[in-house]
C-alpha cells in the first residue's frame, strides 16, 4: 500500500508540474525577456540615471506581469483559431489541457497584479498605462484588427511597444521623449518581424482565416515593404545617439545590427524561400535583443 501511495503522490506531483508549465506557456515566456530589455533603458533615460535596484526590479516585474497578462488574454481569445493552425494547435487551450475559464482568471490575476505593483512601486500613470496597453492588445489588435486587416501587424506594434512608455511613465509620471523614441524602435521593428512569419506560415494563417500582407499584396511586395520599414527603423534606432543619450559604442552596434537585419531581408528578396523568411524572423529577434542590450551596456559604461 505504501508503494502504491507513493506512486500516486508522484503522479499527482507530475500532473501539477505539467499544469503549472501549461499556465506558464500561456504567458509566452520566450518573448518576455524582450519586454524587459525594451523597458529597462527607458527607465534609465527617463530617470536621468540608474534607479535603485529594488525599485527597478519592481517596476520591470510589474511590466512583465502586464505583458504576460496580455499574452494570456491573446491565447484565450484565439484558442479556436490556434486549433486550426499547425504551429499553435498544441498550445494548452486548443489542446484541451487547460480550461478557458481558468486561463481567463489567470490573465485577470496577472493584469491586476501588474497594475497593483506598478502603482505601489511607481505611480498611477504607469499602472493605468499597463492596463490600457492590455486592453489595446486584446480588443483593438487581437479581436478587431487581426481577423480583418492585413495592417494589424502595423497597428498592433503600438501594443508591443508599450514597455518603454510604461517605464518612462513610472519615472516621469507620463511618457516622455525617451519612452516615445524607444517605443518607436519596437513599433517599426514589428512589421518586418511579423511579415517574415506570414511568409513561411501562410498556409497556417489561411487555414485560420487570418488575412496577411503576403496574401493581400503578394510575397515580393511584402518583402519590399519589410525593407522599407527596416530602413525607417535604421534611422529611428540611431536617434538615441543623435540626441546624445548614448555614445559611439551604441551607435556602432546599431549600425552593425541594422546592416545585418537589412542584409537578411535583401537575401530574402533574392531567394524568395521559406528558409530565408525563417532566417529573417530569427535575425529580427536577435536584432531587437542585441540592440537594447547594446543600449544598456552603453548606459552602464557612461554612468
Amino acid at each position: 500500500m505504501g508503494a502504491v501511495s507513493a506512486q500516486a503522490e508522484l503522479a499527482r506531483g507530475a500532473r501539477g508540474v505539467a499544469r503549472l508549465a501549461d499556465y506558464i506557456a500561456l504567458t509566452k515566456p520566450r518573448i518576455l525577456p524582450l519586454v524587459i530589455f525594451t523597458g529597462l533603458p527607458a527607465l534609465v533615460l527617463a530617470g536621468g540615471g540608474w534607479p535603485a535596484p529594488g525599485a527597478a526590479a519592481a517596476i520591470m516585474f510589474g511590466i512583465s506581469l502586464a505583458a504576460a497578462a496580455a499574452n494570456v488574454f491573446n491565447m484565450f481569445a484565439e484558442r479556436e483559431l490556434d486549433g486550426r493552425m499547425e504551429r499553435t494547435r498544441t498550445r494548452p487551450l486548443p489542446a484541451g489541457r487547460l480550461a478557458p475559464r481558468g486561463a481567463l482568471l489567470f490573465g485577470l490575476l496577472l493584469a491586476a497584479g501588474g497594475a497593483a505593483l506598478l502603482w505601489a512601486a511607481a505611480n498611477a500613470a504607469a499602472a493605468l498605462l499597463s492596463l490600457a496597453s492590455i486592453l489595446f492588445y486584446v480588443f483593438v489588435y487581437t479581436l478587431w484588427l487581426k481577423p480583418r486587416s492585413v495592417y494589424s501587424a502595423v497597428v498592433g506594434g503600438a501594443a508591443g511597444a508599450a514597455a518603454p512608455l510604461i517605464a518612462d511613465a513610472a519615472q516621469s509620471g507620463a511618457p516622455g521623449l525617451p519612452g516615445l523614441v524607444l517605443a518607436a524602435i519596437v513599433f517599426f521593428w514589428q512589421p518586418p518581424h511579423v511579415w517574415a512569419i506570414a511568409l513561411y506560415r501562410g498556409a497556417d494563417y489561411a487555414a485560420a482565416g487570418i488575412p496577411t500582407m503576403p496574401a493581400a499584396v503578394g510575397a515580393q511586395r511584402t518583402r519590399r515593404r519589410m525593407i522599407a520599414y527596416s530602413l525607417l527603423l535604421c534611422a529611428i534606432s540611431l536617434l538615441p545617439f543623435a540626441l546624445e543619450w548614448v555614445g559611439r559604442g551604441y551607435a556602432l552596434a546599431a549600425v552593425a545590427l541594422n546592416g545585418w537585419f537589412l542584409w537578411s531581408q535583401v537575401q530574402l528578396l533574392r531567394q524568395r524561400t521559406a528558409a530565408a523568411a525563417r532566417r529573417v524572423f530569427a535575425v529580427s529577434l536577435a536584432y531587437l535583443f542585441l540592440l537594447f542590450l547594446a543600449m544598456l551596456l552603453d548606459l552602464a559604461l557612461r554612468g
